[in-house]
């Protein structure tokens, strides 16, 4: 079998452990009075069983998601790389600045104005 199938077979396994868990605690609890509905009804086997499998299928894929996250190869940041230089006082002697002509506001909102006539 591969690999990959018994991490996931492993991790399906944790997951409904800590369902039944987190079940048991939900209604050993009686979180929103879960027990005395379930308990009240003809019925309730079915909501426990529902809650046992929906919660067994959202903690077996965070088990599997944390799993499969841990199995990266290098956990090490990477050394080296480019350097990009910082500017200093003898580079900003070099910038040399544009003046950029601009229109003010109202000419430019009379001339809009004569456009959408």
């Amino acid at each position: 079998m591969p690999e990959l199938v018994r991490l996931y077979i492993r991790n399906v396994i944790f997951g409904a452990g800590l369902s039944a868990l987190f079940v048991g605690l939900l209604l050993g609890f009686d979180v929103a009075h879960l027990r005395h509905l379930i308990l009240g009804s003809d019925i309730g086997y079915i909501a426990v069983t529902l809650l046992f499998v929906f919660n067994t299928v959202v903690f077996a894929g965070v088990q599997f998601a944390i799993a499969v996250m841990n199995m990266a190869e290098d956990q090490t940041p990477p050394g080296g790389g480019k350097r990009d230089a910082i500017p200093s006082h003898h580079m900003a002697a070099e910038l040399i600045a544009i003046p950029v002509p601009v229109r003010s506001e109202s000419r430019a909102r009379r001339q809009l104005g004569r456009t959408l006539r």
